[in-house]
């Protein structure tokens, strides 16, 4: 046993990724119409290995309601739909029309499209047209890095007990030791403030560019 960090190489990354859960055509495909289409966006696209993570967390919490706020292509709603429970439904909330236009061709190949419902708009607001009481079982955060400590706000009062919220980038490359931008001063501080709270127990996950899971008391 060693308390030492494991450095993860491209070879041992390339070895991580093919010892989970193979991406499927649907995903593939999807991969590659993103980095093809939006080259300078596509890393906004969660990591193969985060895709496989929130399937099987998904599953594992035996999700039946679930929020993610900023879809992008779809990969990561794609991934938390295939792990709902039966009558499962997620609610997805972004700004953009062309990006989860993209999306949409790709969930009704993969025969989920029934299971999300999309909402186009600013998060901030739409957000508040949820049901105000704690019936959230699984939520994921990957938007507007500025915009984390509001999601968080609506979120979190509307989680269950024993519910858990994902949020993406929180390691931000790093950066988050010296912050060099907005984003980077944004999530550094967010972190911060997601460990002070009392409603939920936090871990951080060192997985592609960092997942902090929130299990909310």
């Amino acid at each position: 046993m060693t308390t030492k960090p494991l450095p993860l190489t491209p070879e041992l990354h390339a070895y991580l990724v093919a010892h989970g859960s193979a991406p499927d055509e649907i995903v593939h495909e999807l991969t590659e119409e993103t980095r093809a289409a939006l080259p300078e966006q596509a890393g906004m696209q969660v990591a193969p290995e985060q895709a496989a993570f929130l399937t099987f967390l998904t599953r594992l919490l035996d999700v039946r309601q679930a929020v993610e706020v900023g879809t992008f292509t779809g990969l990561s709603a794609l991934a938390i739909a295939r792990g709902l429970a039966d009558g499962g439904r997620l609610t997805c909330f972004d700004i953009s029309e062309e990006y989860t236009g993209i999306a949409r061709r790709y969930w009704a190949r993969a025969g989920v499209q029934d299971r999300i419902d999309l909402r186009i708009g600013p998060a901030a607001d739409r957000l508040r047209e949820l049901p105000q009481e704690r019936h959230l079982d699984l939520a994921f955060i990957d938007a507007d890095k500025v915009g984390y400590p509001v999601y968080w706000d609506e979120l979190v009062p509307r989680m269950r007990a024993g519910g858990v919220i994902a949020v993406d980038n929180t390691l931000r490359g790093g950066r988050v030791l010296a912050p060099e931008n907005a984003d980077d001063r944004a999530i550094a501080a967010f972190n911060d403030e997601i460990l002070a709270d009392v409603r939920v127990d936090v871990v951080m996950l060192p997985i592609a560019d960092g997942v902090s899971l929130a299990h909310v008391r």
